[in-house]
């Protein structure tokens, strides 16, 4: 089947309709830290707050947590809390998840990739600017 032809099948009024949830899933797996977040957990293994925190060096404590909440929300992370003292409390992919996350990783693959020269050739053509 060709781009156009799934494009069609599963958007016919459109791919840019204002109102398709695809929108509001895309903006939830396609956000700086939904992505990273699913990355990590893609690796298999459940992740702690602070294992999470490491991985997706840069995020805030407040926008992990948004992440974390909206992703459980939308069915591609399971939050598992352990009734101990202290509270311990693991995250993991959904199987919703993890297909998706099969899908993504080829797609960072290409972009870790290529990332390098598209960078420095954007960096370039702003000098010359």
């Amino acid at each position: 089947m060709t781009v156009s032809n799934t494009l069609r099948r599963h958007f016919p009024d459109g791919i840019f309709a204002s109102d398709c949830p695809s929108r509001v899933v895309l903006d939830h797996v396609t956000s700086k830290w939904g992505t990273l977040v699913i990355l990590a957990l893609a690796e298999g293994k459940p992740l702690r707050w602070s294992e999470l925190r490491r991985r997706a060096e840069g995020v805030s404590e407040k926008m992990l947590a948004q992440t974390l909440r909206m992703l459980e929300a939308d069915g591609l992370v399971d939050r598992v809390a352990r009734p101990v003292v202290p509270p311990h409390v693991e995250y993991s992919l959904t199987a919703r998840g993890a297909r998706l996350a099969e899908r993504m990783v080829p797609l960072m693959d290409w972009i870790a990739e290529h990332a390098p020269a598209i960078v420095g050739d954007a960096g370039e053509a702003a000098a010359r600017r």
